[in-house]
C-alpha cells in the first residue's frame, strides 16, 4: 500500500513540476513543448518501475512506419499510453475530449502542441468539422495522429466494440494505420488498485494500408489488437 500511494505522489508531483517548469515554454516553438511531453513519459515509466516495480516491454519497434504519413489507432486502459506513447512515436497529435483542454494548464499545453479536441455529448459545428480539422493536422505535421478506437479507457478483458469514427478516419484521411495493443491495465486500471510486479507490455503491430472499406477496416483492426491483448495474458 505505501509503494502505492508513494508511486501517486511523486507521479503527480513529477507532473505537476514539469507542466510549471515548461509554462514559458507555451510562448515559444512547439517542440519545446513536444520535449516536455516526452519528459512526462519518462517519468511515468520510471514512477511505475521504482514504486511498482513494472516492467516494461515494447514489441515490434521495427513495425514502426517510417518516410510515410500514418495514424495510430491503440488500445486504451490507463493513463500510461497517453504519456509514454510520446517517446516512442515523434510526438502524437491526440483526439481527444473536449473536456480535457478545459483543465488549466494542462489544457494549455494540449492546445499548443495542436490536439484535436471533440465535444461526444453534443451536435456542435466543431465537431461536424471535426474531421476536416483532423485532415489539415496531418496535412501541415510530421507527427503522427492517435486515436483510442475504443472511446475511453476499458478494464483488462473487457472487449469494447470499436468506435465507426476510426474507420470513418482511415477512409478519409488515405494514409497507413499503425495499430498498437498495450496491456496497461494490468497495472493501473481506470478503476480499482494498482497492481505491483506485474508487466506492461507494448505491442506495436505491422501497418494497415489504406483502401479497405470503411466497416471492413474498424472490424480488421479491433480483431487484430484485441487478439494481440490475448495473447499477452
Amino acid at each position: 500500500m505505501i509503494r502505492k500511494l508513494l508511486f501517486l505522489f511523486f507521479f503527480f508531483l513529477g507532473i505537476s513540476i514539469i507542466s510549471i517548469l515548461f509554462l514559458p515554454s507555451l510562448i515559444m516553438p512547439t517542440k519545446i513543448v513536444l520535449f516536455g511531453g516526452k519528459m512526462m513519459g519518462k517519468w511515468a515509466a520510471l514512477c511505475l518501475q521504482i514504486f511498482l516495480q513494472t516492467k516494461i516491454i515494447v514489441k515490434g519497434k521495427d513495425n514502426i512506419i517510417k518516410n510515410e504519413k500514418f495514424f495510430i489507432a491503440c488500445s486504451h486502459q490507463s493513463m500510461f499510453e497517453t504519456f509514454y506513447l510520446q517517446t516512442i512515436f515523434n510526438s502524437p497529435i491526440f483526439i481527444l475530449k473536449h473536456e480535457l483542454i478545459k483543465i488549466p494548464i494542462f489544457g494549455w499545453y494540449l492546445k499548443k502542441i495542436g490536439s484535436v479536441s471533440i465535444n461526444r455529448n453534443k451536435i456542435s459545428k466543431d465537431n461536424l468539422g471535426l474531421i476536416d480539422k483532423i485532415k489539415n493536422s496531418v496535412k501541415i505535421s510530421e507527427r503522427p495522429l492517435i486515436i483510442f478506437p475504443q472511446g475511453t479507457r476499458v478494464l483488462p478483458g473487457e472487449k469494447v466494440p470499436f468506435k465507426k469514427g476510426v474507420g470513418r478516419i482511415y477512409d478519409e484521411l488515405k494514409i497507413n494505420c499503425q495499430p498498437v495493443a498495450i496491456n496497461s491495465g494490468n497495472v493501473w486500471p481506470k478503476n480499482g488498485s494498482l497492481i505491483m510486479n506485474k508487466t506492461i507490455t507494448i505491442s506495436i503491430l505491422t501497418g494497415i494500408k489504406p483502401g479497405m472499406r470503411s466497416a471492413e477496416f474498424t472490424s480488421y483492426i479491433e480483431d487484430r489488437i484485441y487478439n494481440e491483448l490475448n495473447s499477452m495474458n
